[in-house]
């Protein structure tokens, strides 16, 4: 009897300790299991397994697997990690409400580096827990020889500001970028070298619109004309930041046809919005020179100081301008907010990063969560899945052809880099407001970033920095 006994014993450990069991136990480094994974790439949403090794997707499928760590995401969306393609450089105060935002790459193209190779070591330095990317920023270049924002760079200058941004392009700067309402005196004959510099490495040109506004002399339209008619000249890819606040506003349908108008002619043109009622900026910018209650049809009540309670008079509007504090304006109808959603090649791009101080918009912290929460959840102005793309494939497809290494990111696939979000989609939500922009989105239960776990059930690990650089080639085509 006890003989048979521990025999019966025996052959059970031996099945349970089988070769092919052992090997499946080892195959996958993290496997999730019993989510809804959506990739908007191939339409795919359904309940799936993922099987992640490494830096990489390795297998989905319905099968079942095993591996050393299982996430169990019964009930929550597995999709591609987030990719905030209109943000600044990375800071410790902001990278990790990114995160609990959904986004594991954040890029600096509104606004950049004109020194990427400096940039990009001061970056590593900080070793922030999500990728990131700069472009090339026109502005900061222009600064070394003319600071006046409302003056011509004289021509002599010319050359330099081509090698300058050549030798940019080559260390990797993602695209190029201009502040066309912020500096209002760069001309065309600045942008159009630039441009076609840009097409040579195959980047897209960024530009905050000339104008904001349909009061004329320059309205959104005439603004969004300029930027068509250097796509025409060029060739080169535009893409037009946060349309919702500048070449959009109270202009929406009008500025789409406009662009679409433009894409029906050939020309290769995107946007992005930021998804808030409300814009926000610095008070010393020439956003706030003189005639802004009449172009944005707000008065000084109409502003908030970022970070506070506070609305503005005509006094606190004069010392707030002096000391360059940003406010909050509620200028932005909820309708031109919709509709550039629905346009299928706008994409989502937050504008912001939270600062210690917390002088921010809440778009720093909240933009993805919110997109999700309020256009999908409550208005279902769009789906989920065209909002994942929005937020994820394409901005990767944006980038991509200038810097291959998005071609693995923005999707749910094998062969995809594993920067991944699991959230409940009931439940994911901003909690940033104008008073409290520090305030991180809830609702995300899992984040990998090259592989690795940032977050595990809902809490963020601060001591896992798996960020990486990403460069565009550096390769003239022509």
């Amino acid at each position: 009897m006890r003989a048979s006994w521990a025999a019966s014993i025996c052959a059970i450990t031996l099945i349970s300790l089988s070769p092919l069991s052992a090997q499946s136990v080892e195959t996958y480094d993290i496997v999730i299991r019993n989510g809804r994974v959506m990739d908007p790439e191939s339409g795919t949403d359904a309940v799936m397994t993922v099987g992640i090794r490494g830096d990489a997707i390795a297998a989905i499928t319905a099968d079942t697997l095993w591996a050393k760590k299982i996430i169990d995401a019964r009930g929550l969306v597995v999709a591609p990690g987030f990719i905030d393609i209109l943000s600044y450089a990375p800071r410790e105060a902001g990278n990790w409400n990114k995160l609990a935002d959904g986004v594991t790459t954040n890029l600096a193209m509104h606004g950049g580096t004109a020194y990427p190779t400096r940039w990009y070591r001061s970056m590593g330095d900080q070793k922030p827990p999500l990728h990131y990317g700069a472009s090339f920023f026109y502005t900061e270049a222009r600064n070394r020889f003319v600071s006046d924002r409302n003056a011509k760079l004289a021509k002599k200058h010319f050359a330099a500001m081509h090698a300058l941004a050549d030798s940019a392009l080559r260390a990797g700067a993602l695209g190029v970028s201009f502040s066309l309402e912020y500096v209002p005196g760069i001309s065309s004959e600045e942008i159009l070298p630039l441009m076609r510099l840009a097409k040579r490495y195959e980047v897209p040109v960024f530009f905050h619109a000339r104008y904001s506004d349909m009061e004329p002399p320059g309205t959104n339209l005439d603004a969004i004309d300029e930027l068509a008619a250097y796509a025409d000249s060029t060739g080169a890819a535009i893409h037009i930041d946060h349309i919702n606040s500048t070449g959009g506003t109270f202009s929406m349908p009008q500025s789409i046809e406009r662009i679409e108008a433009a894409q029906r002619r050939g020309l290769d043109i995107t946007a992005c919005v930021y998804p808030y009622t409300f814009w926000g900026t610095y008070l010393n910018s020439a956003r706030f020179d003189k005639g802004w209650q009449q172009r944005f049809r707000i008065s000084y009540d109409s502003l908030q100081l970022g970070g506070s309670a506070e609305r503005l008079t005509e006094s606190s509007f004069k010392k707030y301008r002096a000391q360059g504090k940003l406010a909050i304006a509620y200028a932005i109808p909820n309708e031109d907010v919709v509709a550039a959603l629905k346009a299928p090649w706008v994409m989502i791009g937050s504008d912001a990063i939270l600062e210690w101080g917390y002088n921010n918009h809440p778009r720093a912290s909240g933009t993805f969560s919110r997109t999700i929460a309020v256009y999908v959840r409550e208005q279902r102005a769009i789906s989920l899945m065209e909002a994942i793309s929005k937020m994820a494939l394409q901005p990767a497809r944006r980038l991509e052809r200038g810097a291959p290494a998005f071609k693995k990111k923005g999707r749910l696939s094998v062969g995809a880099d594993a920067d991944i979000v699991v959230f409940d989609p009931e439940k994911i939500r901003d909690r940033s407001t104008v008073e409290h922009p520090e305030y991180p989105s809830t609702g995300m239960q899992s984040i990998m970033v090259a592989g690795r776990l940032v977050m595990e059930n809902g809490r963020l690990d601060r001591k896992v920095r798996p960020g990486r650089p990403i460069r565009a080639h550096g390769q003239p085509i022509q």
